[in-house]
This record gives structure tokens, C-alpha cells and sequence, in this order.
């Protein structure tokens, strides 16, 4: 019998508890909220159009009317920032998906069929851990053609082998454990005992992998989009916004470094919340 999901389930409260007492993990929860709040809700953050500008009001500097200020056609910046969520988040949790599910099952047939199947799985994950990530995903996107939705398949597939190689690890660890042995020596069928015993106690690791990949895909999908493989003119993903800012970096400083910072706080605050989910399923 597996006791180790009802002392997590004791040791939850604890752990939240103990989110108050880290105000830097507080602070990277609270950036993440707000940005899928822009993502869901634009209109109560900004009232101003993301992609019609005022030309009176071109290239003028952060200040009450414009947080972020104003880019070359007058548009305000942090309109674009906002309303530039939804596509990047959109891209991104569409990448971790894609890692996550297609991952997940090659390492939980992996680790679990070993032989044959482990060895050629593991091979097709190490040819993909072989190509540098942005690469692979730069490849995938020109078979695949330019668009949000190609940018963020090319960026799920370059995560699949992470996934795969942690949940093969823990399918390996889970597998031998007494539960699952009695569970297979009771005769339960191998769907039955992959379903009930094996995955949901192989998970935890799975799951925190997530959150860091989380930040990584918003950081492939702004480089990608950076590059000009996103959405095209006038959307305003967040790469793009960096983008288009290059030229007037000179003069106009806040086009290119208000939105970098965003993408940054993004990054690091999902890396943050990705080491405390570690270390708590590691506890």
C-alpha cells in the first residue's frame, strides 16, 4: 500500500504556509498572476488600442498617460505589452502541453516496456537533446512555416525529450516499488497499474519540469517571434515588441527594455515557482 500521497496531502497546508514566509517566491507567484490576468482580461488593464496609435503622440517617454510610453506610429507600449500576453502565453502553454503529453507518454512506455523500446526511445530523445533547442526549433518552424501556432509546435517538440527523460527516471523508480509489484502480482491488467499506481506517483517531478519549461518556452517563443517567425505586423507579441524597438534604441530606450523586462520577470518568476515545486516534491 503507497502512504507517500496521504503525507503529501498532510504536509500541503504546511507548504503553503511556508509560500508566505519566502517573499520572493510570493512576489514571482504574484508577476505570473498578473500576466495571465492581461492574458484573460486586457480591457481592465488598458483602455488604449494595442495597434491604432495617435501620430502627435509618437516616440514619447514613459509617464502617467503612457506607462511604457509610445512607439513610432504613437501606439501605447504597455497596450501592446498587455494584449501581447494572450498570444505569447497562448504559444507557450501550447509548447509545454505538446512536451508535456507527447514526453510523458514516450518515457512512461520507455521505462516501464525497458528492452528494445527503452533503447530506441532513448536514442530518439538523445538525437533531440543533441540539437541545441532554439536550432531544432528554427528548423521545425521553416518545414512548418511562419505563424504562432508553428511557433509554438516547434517549440513543444524541442521540450518533448526533457520530459520523456524524466518520466522514463521516475517510471524506472516508481516501477519497482512494493505497490506496484503488488498490484501486478493481484493481477491488475499493465493499463490498470501504469493509470492508478505508476503515473500519478511519477508526476511530481513531471509536473515541476513543467513549470521550468514553462519559462523557457516564453523565452523561445519571444526569441523565435524576436526573429520574426511569430505572428506577423501589427501583433504585438512580446518578441516582436523587442523587435521593432531595435532601431530607435538610441533615442527611444523604453521600446526595446520595458517589454525585455517583462519577458524577463516572466522567465525568472516561473523558475522561481519551478525550484519551489522541486523541492516540494523532493521533500
Amino acid at each position: 500500500m503507497d502512504v507517500r500521497p496521504a503525507a503529501r496531502e498532510r504536509t500541503a497546508p504546511a507548504r503553503r504556509r511556508g509560500v508566505l514566509r519566502r517573499p520572493g517566491l510570493a512576489l514571482a507567484v504574484l508577476v505570473l498572476v498578473v500576466v495571465v490576468a492581461w492574458a484573460l482580461a486586457p480591457g481592465l488593464f488598458t483602455g488604449q488600442s494595442p495597434v491604432e496609435g495617435v501620430a502627435a503622440d509618437r516616440l514619447q517617454g514613459p509617464s502617467a498617460a503612457h506607462l511604457f510610453g509610445t512607439d513610432h506610429l504613437g501606439r501605447d507600449v504597455y497596450a501592446r505589452v498587455v494584449h501581447g500576453a494572450r498570444l505569447t502565453l497562448q504559444a507557450t502553454v501550447l509548447a509545454v502541453l505538446i512536451g508535456l503529453v507527447v514526453g510523458t507518454a514516450v518515457g512512461l512506455v520507455a521505462g516501464w516496456a525497458r528492452g528494445l523500446v527503452d533503447d530506441v526511445a532513448m536514442r530518439a530523445v538523445d538525437v533531440l537533446l543533441s540539437i541545441p533547442a532554439l536550432l531544432l526549433s528554427m528548423a521545425l518552424i521553416t518545414a512548418l512555416g511562419f505563424g504562432t501556432v508553428k511557433v509554438a509546435i516547434a517549440v513543444g517538440i524541442g521540450t518533448v525529450a526533457n520530459f520523456a527523460r524524466v518520466m522514463r527516471a521516475e517510471v524506472l523508480r516508481v516501477s519497482s516499488s512494493p505497490y506496484v509489484e503488488a498490484a501486478r502480482a493481484s493481477g491488475v491488467r499493465t493499463t490498470g497499474v501504469l493509470l492508478r499506481h505508476v503515473l500519478p506517483n511519477a508526476a511530481g517531478p513531471v509536473l515541476a519540469l513543467s513549470a521550468l519549461e514553462f519559462g523557457v518556452a516564453v523565452l523561445a517563443v519571444s526569441a523565435l517571434s524576436f526573429l520574426g517567425f511569430g505572428a506577423p505586423p501589427p501583433a504585438p507579441e512580446w518578441g516582436s515588441l523587442v523587435s521593432g524597438g531595435r532601431d530607435y534604441l538610441a533615442t527611444s530606450w523604453w521600446l526595446t527594455t520595458l517589454p525585455g523586462l517583462v519577458v524577463a520577470a516572466v522567465v525568472l518568476s516561473a523558475n522561481r515557482v519551478a525550484r519551489a515545486l522541486e523541492g516540494g516534491t523532493a521533500s
